[in-house]
C-alpha cells in the first residue's frame, strides 16, 4: 500500500520563496537611494544589466543550446518578447511611483493582482469560476470604486501594475514547462536591451545621465539593478518547482505587506478613512480567494488519492 502521509515541504523551496518576496517587498528601499536618477534611466539600466546577467548565465550554465531553441521558434520569441513588454511597463511604472510616493499603491496593485488573475482566467482563458471567486471579486472591484471615490482619483498605479503583472504571469503560464526561467528572462529583456543601452549613451551624450555624476554609490547602485531584478525572479522560479502552488499563493502576500507598512510608516503617505476601508475591502477579497482556493486544491488532493490507491 502506498504512503499516504502528505509529502514534506521541501525546506529549500520555502527559503527560496521567501527571499523572493522579502526582496521584492524591500524594493522601494532600494529605489529610493537611486532618487539621484530619472525613473527612466534606472529603468535603462534595469533592462540593459538584467540582459547582460541573464546572458552570461546562460554561458555559465551551458543553456546556449536552449537559448538558441527558442529563438528559432519565432512565435516563442515574439511571445517572450510580448511578456518583456508587459514586465518592462510594470518595472516602469513601479519605479515612477516609488519616487514619487506611491508606494501605498504599488502595494495595493500587488494585493488586487491575484483578483485581476482571476478575472483574466475569466475573459482570456474561459475558466468558469467557483462563486467565492465571484465574490473575491466583486469585493474587489467594490474596493477599488471606494477608494477612487473617497480618495478623489481613481488609482491608476495599482491597476497599471496589476494589470500588467496579471497580463505577464498569463503569458509565462502558457510558455511554462517550455522555456527555463533563465533563458525566458533573458529572451524577454534581449529586444529591449539595445534600446535600453541606446537610451543610456545618448543620456550619456547630452550631459544629462546621472550615471556617472553622483559619485560611486549611484553608479554601483545602478549597474547592480540588473542583479537585485533577476535575483528574486529566479529564486521564485526555482521556489515554484519545490513547494505546492497554494503555499506560494500565501506567501505572496509577503510583498504588499511589506511595501505597505514601508509606505505607511517609513514613507509617511497619507491613509484616510476612504483607503482604509478600500485597503480592508481588498483584505477580506483576498481572505475568501485563499480560503477557497485552499479548499479546492484540498479537494483535488482527495479526488487524487483514491486513483493512487488504485
Amino acid at each position: 500500500m502506498p504512503d499516504q502521509r502528505p509529502p514534506q515541504l521541501d525546506p529549500r523551496g520555502l527559503a527560496l520563496a521567501f527571499g523572493a518576496y522579502l526582496l521584492w517587498g524591500a524594493f522601494p528601499l532600494y529605489f529610493k537611494l537611486l532618487a539621484a536618477a530619472d525613473p527612466f534611466e534606472i529603468i535603462g539600466h534595469r533592462v540593459f544589466w538584467t540582459f547582460v546577467l541573464c546572458l552570461a548565465g546562460v554561458l555559465v550554465w551551458r543553456e546556449w543550446g536552449h537559448l538558441r531553441q527558442v529563438l528559432a521558434d519565432r512565435a516563442l520569441f515574439w511571445r517572450l518578447s510580448a511578456a518583456g513588454f508587459l514586465v518592462t511597463v510594470n518595472w516602469s511604472i513601479y519605479v515612477w511611483g516609488v519616487l514619487n510616493d506611491h508606494i501605498v499603491d504599488a502595494a495595493l496593485g500587488y494585493f488586487i493582482n491575484p483578483l485581476v488573475t482571476v478575472a483574466l482566467a475569466v475573459l482570456v482563458l474561459h475558466e468558469r469560476l467557483r462563486t467565492a471567486q465571484k465574490v473575491a471579486v466583486g469585493v474587489g472591484a467594490v474596493a477599488v470604486v471606494v477608494i477612487a471615490v473617497g480618495y478623489g482619483q481613481v488609482p491608476w498605479v495599482a491597476l497599471s501594475l496589476a494589470a500588467s503583472f496579471g497580463l505577464y504571469g498569463l503569458m509565462k503560464k502558457q510558455v511554462g514547462g517550455i522555456v527555463s526561467p533563465l533563458v525566458g528572462l533573458t529572451v524577454e529583456t534581449a529586444l529591449l536591451a539595445p534600446l535600453a543601452l541606446g537610451f543610456l549613451v545618448w543620456l550619456q551624450a547630452s550631459g544629462t545621465s546621472a550615471y556617472l555624476a553622483h559619485g560611486p554609490g549611484l553608479t554601483v547602485g545602478l549597474t547592480l539593478a540588473g542583479v537585485v531584478t533577476a535575483v528574486p525572479l529566479l529564486m521564485f522560479a526555482a521556489a515554484s518547482s519545490r513547494i505546492p502552488l497554494s503555499m506560494m499563493g500565501l506567501i505572496q502576500y509577503l510583498t504588499p505587506v511589506i511595501q505597505f507598512s514601508l509606505g505607511v510608516w517609513v514613507n509617511h503617505e497619507v491613509m484616510p478613512a476612504p483607503r482604509w476601508i478600500g485597503f480592508g475591502l481588498v483584505w477580506v477579497a483576498l481572505v475568501v480567494l485563499t480560503v477557497d482556493s485552499l479548499r479546492a486544491a484540498r479537494t483535488r488532493d482527495l479526488v487524487i488519492a483514491p486513483e493512487i490507491m488504485d
